[in-house]
């Protein structure tokens, strides 16, 4: 089936489009409520995002991630600290902090812009919906799950928005590069991915995912501080290690 490139990235502007909205009306409510409100509101998201992370992270469990003998949860910890150490030398945390001050800088953005420009890239940006939904879009056009993604990326924009500022507007570029360029690049994944919902390297890629989030819920919650985005190699390794382990175990 040949699609426009509209048909193939639909749900990826739908979902650019409620941010948008969202950090607008997050930046009008903001103005308008006492910190002790900002920080409730915040901490009620982090909440949420840590039930997520959670939820996510029990694919590891679940037996389709199994390669040979060897468990899910072992093979996300492997790729995860491997993909950790990649992402520290590489430098991926202060890199993706270093955009968020570019863009601070340029369009003179103030308070904790940086801090919600990265808070805001890695939550919208990790989890199933993003990788099953661009893929459903960029294989049959098919936007539902990303129309879903985006209502739900826009009630949190509106949430982190009023305490981080406008930083949480500038993730849409983070979405438009990322989910946009997986949704492009879907057709020539469709023979390596006939079943994405139920593929053990998706299921793999899902559950550490989930393990992301969860730091992304553990740092709104100021309980401490993950660094999430030097994990983001972990995500691009999985597949690898999933495969490498079924040869041998």
């Amino acid at each position: 089936m040949d699609l426009s490139i509209w048909a193939k990235t639909s749900g990826t502007w739908i979902n650019i489009a409620t941010v948008v909205l969202g950090t607008a009306l997050g930046l009008l409510l903001g103005g308008r409520l006492p910190e002790r409100m900002q920080r409730v509101i915040m901490q009620g998201l982090g909440l949420v995002t840590v039930f997520i992370g959670l939820s996510m992270a029990a694919s590891l469990n679940k037996p389709e991630t199994k390669a040979g003998v060897v468990e899910g949860v072992i093979l996300g910890l492997i790729t995860l600290v491997v993909g950790g150490l990649l992402g520290e030398w590489w430098r991926i945390e202060e890199r993706l902090a270093s955009l968020g001050d570019w863009l601070k800088g340029k369009f003179r953005g103030g308070g904790r812009f940086t801090e919600g420009f990265v808070a805001a890239s890695l939550l919208f940006c990790i989890g199933p919906m993003t990788l099953i939904g661009s893929l459903n879009n960029g294989l049959i056009g098919d936007d539902k799950l990303l129309v879903i993604k985006a209502a739900l990326d826009g009630l949190a924009a509106i949430a982190l928005a009023s305490s981080f500022g406008s930083g949480v507007g500038f993730s849409v570029l983070i979405i438009a590069v990322y989910q946009g360029g997986v949704s492009l690049a879907a057709g020539s994944l469709a023979s390596a991915l006939p079943d994405p919902a139920s593929d053990p390297r998706v299921l793999l890629v899902t559950g550490i995912g989930g393990l992301m989030v969860l730091g992304v819920g553990i740092n709104l919650l100021e309980l401490t501080r993950v660094k999430v985005a030097s994990f983001l190699p972990a995500l691009l390794l999985a597949p690898l290690v999933w495969w490498l382990v079924s040869l041998v175990a």
